[in-house]
C-alpha cells in the first residue's frame, strides 16, 4: 500500500471516529485533522469537499465490516441447514463484537444512515456499500437453502440492523445476552431461508427420530 492511500485511509479511520464522538455537525477537515493527529490541511488536500470526506468514511466502512465478515468460516464457506447453529455463534459473535470493540464505527454509521435522506449522493454511497452486506447474506443464506435468497438476505440485513441498534442503544435490561442473541439467530436464520430447525436443547431427546 503506497504512502497517499495510507494517509487516505488514516483520515478516514479519523473521519469514522470524528463521526462517532462529534456526530455530523462535528465532522469537519479541521476536526479529522486533529483526531487523525496530522498537520492542518492534510484532510482538505486528500479529500477537496465534505462530499468526498463522506464518500471515503462509507467506503472504509463497508471495507472493514466485509474483512471481519471473511474472517469468519461460517459466514462464507459452504453452509447447511444442519449447519445453522455454527452460522447462528458466528453472526452472535460479530454483533458482539461490532457492539464492543466495533462500537465507533457502528455509532458513525448511524450518524451516516441519518443524514442520507438529506444527501442523494450519501444514500447512494451507502446503498452501494450495503450491497455488500447483501451479496454476503445471500451466498449464505443459498448455501443454507434459502428459497429466494435475494429477498430473504434483504430482510435478514434489516433483522441484524435491528438487533445492533437494539443492542447499542438499548438501556442494559433490555439488551440481549450473548445466549439470548444465539438462540434469537437460531429462530432467525431458518425463518430466512424456509427452513425449519430445533433448537439443540429442544432436540437433544429426538436424535434418533431425526436420523
Amino acid at each position: 500500500m503506497t504512502g497517499t492511500m495510507l494517509r487516505r485511509q488514516q483520515l478516514a479511520d479519523a473521519a469514522i471516529s470524528t463521526l462517532a464522538s462529534s456526530g455530523m455537525r462535528g465532522l469537519t477537515h479541521r476536526a479529522v485533522d486533529r483526531t487523525a493527529e496530522v498537520p492542518a490541511g492534510s484532510c482538505s488536500y486528500y479529500f477537496r469537499t465534505r462530499r468526498e470526506l463522506l464518500q471515503a468514511a462509507v467506503e472504509r466502512l463497508a471495507e472493514l465490516d466485509i474483512a471481519e465478515i471473511d474472517e469468519r468460516p461460517a459466514l462464507t464457506g459452504p453452509a447447511s441447514t444442519a449447519e445453522t447453529a455454527e452460522i447462528a455463534e458466528a453472526v452472535a459473535g460479530l454483533i458482539e463484537h461490532w457492539t464492543t470493540t466495533g462500537r465507533e464505527r457502528m455509532l458513525a454509521r448511524y450518524e451516516l444512515a441519518l443524514e442520507a435522506p438529506r444527501r442523494p449522493e450519501l444514500r447512494a454511497a451507502l446503498h452501494l456499500a450495503g450491497s455488500r452486506h447483501r451479496a454476503a447474506a445471500e451466498k449464505l443464506l443459498t448455501a443454507a437453502g434459502s428459497t429466494d435468497p435475494t429477498a430473504h438476505a434483504i430482510a435478514f440485513v434489516a433483522l441484524l440492523d435491528g438487533l445492533l441498534f437494539n443492542q447499542l442503544t438499548a438501556a442494559a435490561p433490555h439488551r440481549l445476552t450473548p445466549d439470548q442473541l444465539r438462540r434469537t439467530l437460531l429462530d432467525l436464520i431458518p425463518a430466512c431461508t424456509g427452513a425449519s430447525l430445533p433448537h439443540p436443547a429442544a432436540s437433544e431427546g429426538t436424535a434418533d427420530t431425526a436420523r
